[in-house]
């Protein structure tokens, strides 16, 4: 090649043209360091006719490339799924691109760096911030920039608590092979259904063909076991593995489950990794080195060679959709990935979306029942707690039939789960004096207090304050009071009502890591936690045998809002979490506080009938035209001037094509009109499912011009209409 097209790391530059020095091969994939301007940066050679529309020049006006990187190209498949991502979700290529190469340390050469961990020496002068680093960091060890973010300080915090001798130095390897997973280390006793299932999808990897499956199984009928049996058959063929989990938190209890399984643990890759593992795990990842995979979303992009199976567990997640960014779905594209490097892609659920049951009844995905749970566990009882008619005393939230409930099964000696989806203490703080409202300075959001941290929080942008005494507004002092509850606020009203009970809170708050999460565990199967309060962080993927009750505070909580997707949400949060009940012998109950006991998907929880409620929902979707029968797509404007992007949104809007079975609403405002400093508007696109929706939408903004500093993004497939 004397040229090469190169796609650089940067969203903001289309594709350019090198020169290829004399002494220098290059093929499509491999990665390169090339110059812009003064600077060097990073890119990937690709193939020209994937961007025709860069200029040509002859080859004495182009720049040579650098030189190449010592690392593994991207592999071809890879390349086209790439192209397809930012074709399909309006992304530029760089943006998707920069997801499989997430690690930059791993395109330096092998070397060795080093890192800290406690000494377990304690400093003769601590200061608060280094108390909270030394806490937080624990046993945990890392580059000193690391340490700093796990402990919320300063890097100069570090280097001083090093100095001190709090912390050892330690050379590190960051490229040792990861121990191998042994296919016949402990193969499980199945039942016969899970038997059958494992075999299905045993003969699925042995084809090597794409075929997608859905493994529907209830809450506690062994679905990892079963879809370790088809892991185990991708090792023996010498193929790469990739398991998606939706939340970090859940690492660590499944990594413990495969290595009893598999005889060690899997490669592990997510946001809470220091930079020497993200290094090492890359280089393994690319090389075929590394085996299985567990990972967030963003696993999903990374350059496996000999990439054999996908499987997305508790495939019906919402956080497996990318909000930020590059608006991708990590199901669905993990289906097209199966797709195109064919092999298998199972999606495992016990409440599957919509969307995947559609594609089951359209006969695209192959569906497998576990309809029982293992071992002879039965499902738990569920019943309702109507709030018009039995409501808690005044001031509090739990209602007298779970008190009751709770009281029983304390004298047991049993454990009990109380469900709410909301951190913190309370969701709004106000002065009783004046009515001042807490609302963040950057977003148009209440202001959450957590008691624990003495602080206040905006849940959006992350703004911060500490706890006020006084009202900013009228200065009356001890004025505020706290309107509504957290799981914060629930775990005070438990500890009034039962001193002796040893309560858990579980929420991204208290679980920021697979340690903690770990620990919590830990705790749970020992018996040192009689109560757990917690958020959506405890309705999946834990299974605690003496944890026999679980209360529902507000199952109407989830249905505010307007969201397309808000009952079918419920319903699988609340089928989740009373899933957590009666996994052992011990026979579970789950009572669901609500104030709408008629409302569709509450009569169909308290009935246990998902099929009513699935046939309902799906109807409604088709009458209205909604995803899977229609496509949805929106167009979001922000601008930190509100009269700039006000003007562009009304721009868009007017520009709008007018298109058969494609219709346009909006601008309006956001309803989240500020985040982050930036005000919001939205358009959404609805569209008939035969309408090419990506080309038009491509088609319409080419022709729009807008100020600099105004961004315009498209999420195609919305899962959130903030």
């Amino acid at each position: 090649m004397a040229r090469a097209r190169i796609l650089l790391l940067n969203a903001a530059l289309g594709p350019l043209d090198y020169r290829v020095p004399h002494d220098m091969a290059v093929r499509p994939g491999n990665i390169v360091i090339v110059p812009l301007g003064p600077r060097q940066l990073i890119g990937v050679v690709w193939e020209e006719d994937a961007f025709p529309g860069v200029e040509s020049v002859g080859d004495n006006r182009l720049r040579n490339i650098i030189g190449a990187v010592d690392a593994p190209p991207i592999p071809e498949p890879l390349r086209r799924l790439i192209e397809w991502t930012a074709h399909y979700y309006l992304s530029p290529p760089a943006a998707v691109l920069r997801m499989a190469l997430a690690s930059m340390s791993a395109l330096e050469g092998t070397r060795t760096v080093i890192e800290y961990r406690a000494s377990g020496t304690v400093p003769t002068r601590m200061t608060g911030q280094r108390s909270q680093a030394m806490e937080r960091i624990g046993e945990r060890q890392g580059l000193i920039r690391e340490l700093a973010m796990i402990g919320g300080v300063s890097d100069a915090v570090i280097r001083g608590l090093v100095k001190a001798g709090a912390f050892d130095a330690v050379e590190v390897s960051i490229d040792t092979p990861f121990p191998l997973p042994d296919p016949d280390h402990a193969p499980p006793a199945l039942s016969d259904a899970q038997r059958a299932a494992a075999g299905t999808l045993v003969e699925a990897v042995g084809a090597n063909g794409f075929a997608p499956f859905l493994l529907d199984g209830v809450t506690g009928s062994g679905k990892t076991e079963v879809y370790f049996e088809a892991i185990a058959a991708a090792l023996r063929a010498d193929r790469q593995v990739l398991v998606l989990l939706p939340e970090i938190a859940l690492t660590e209890p499944f990594l413990e489950r495969f290595e009893k399984r598999f005889g060690t643990a899997p490669v592990n890759w997510h946001s809470g990794l220091r930079q020497t593992e993200r290094r090492r795990a890359w280089r393994a990842i690319a090389s075929g080195q590394a085996r299985v995979v567990v990972g967030a979303r963003s696993a999903l992009f990374l350059p496996y060679p000999r990439l054999g199976l996908i499987i997305v567990d508790e495939a019906h997640e919402a956080s497996f959709k990318q909000e930020d960014g590059v608006h991708y779905h990590a199901r669905d594209v993990a289906v097209m990935r199966g797709l195109m490097e064919t092999f298998p892609v199972i999606l495992a659920s016990a409440t599957p979306a919509i969307e995947t049951r559609h594609q089951v009844e359209l006969g695209r995905y192959r569906e497998i029942k576990l309809p029982s749970r293992f071992g002879g566990a039965e499902m738990p009882a569920i019943s309702g707690v109507n709030l018009l008619t039995d409501p808690p005393e005044r001031g509090r939230w739990i209602a007298p039939p779970l008190v009751k409930a709770i009281d029983a099964t304390m004298a047991k000696g049993e454990q009990s789960l109380l469900f709410l989806n909301r951190r913190g203490y309370a969701p709004l703080t106000l002065c009783r004096h004046c009515g001042y409202r807490f609302q963040c300075p950057n977003c148009t959001a209440w202001m959450v207090e957590h008691r624990l941290t003495h602080r206040l929080a905006c849940h959006h942008c992350g703004h911060v304050i500490p706890a006020p005494r006084f009202c900013p507004e009228c200065k009356e002092e001890d004025s505020l009071v706290a309107c509504g509850p957290g799981v914060e606020r629930i775990a005070d009203e438990v500890r009034a009502l039962w001193p002796q009970a040893r309560v858990a809170i579980v929420t991204s708050d208290t679980l920021w890591s697979p340690a903690k999460a770990a620990e919590f565990v830990k705790s749970v199967e020992a018996g040192d936690i009689d109560i757990i309060v917690g958020t959506q962080l405890v309705t999946k993927g834990y299974h605690f045998p003496n944890l026999t009750l679980v209360g529902v505070i507000d199952a109407d909580l989830g249905l505010e809002g307007g969201d397309l997707r808000a009952s079918e949400r419920t319903f699988q949060q609340i089928v989740q979490v009373a899933g957590r009940a009666g996994r052992g012998v011990k026979p579970g109950q789950v009572l669901i506080q609500t104030r709408m006991p008629e409302a569709g998907v509450i009569k169909a929880l308290i009935d246990g009938d998902a099929e009513r409620f699935y046939a309902m929902e799906t109807e409604s979707r088709r009458r209205a035209n909604a995803p899977p029968f229609g496509r949805f797509a929106a167009i979001i404007v922000s601008s930190e001037d509100s009269e700039e992007a006000a003007r562009t949104a009304r721009l868009i809007g007017k520009s709008a094509p007018v298109v058969e079975g494609l219709r346009v609403y909006g601008p309006a405002p956001a309803p989240l009109s500020v985040l982050r400093g930036r005000h919001r508007h939205r358009l959404l696109v609805h569209a008939t499912r035969t309408i090419d929706v990506q080309d038009i939408i491509r088609a319409w903004l080419d022709n729009v011009v807008w100020k600099a500093g105004t961004r315009v993004s498209v999420d195609v497939d919305p899962y959130s209409f903030m």
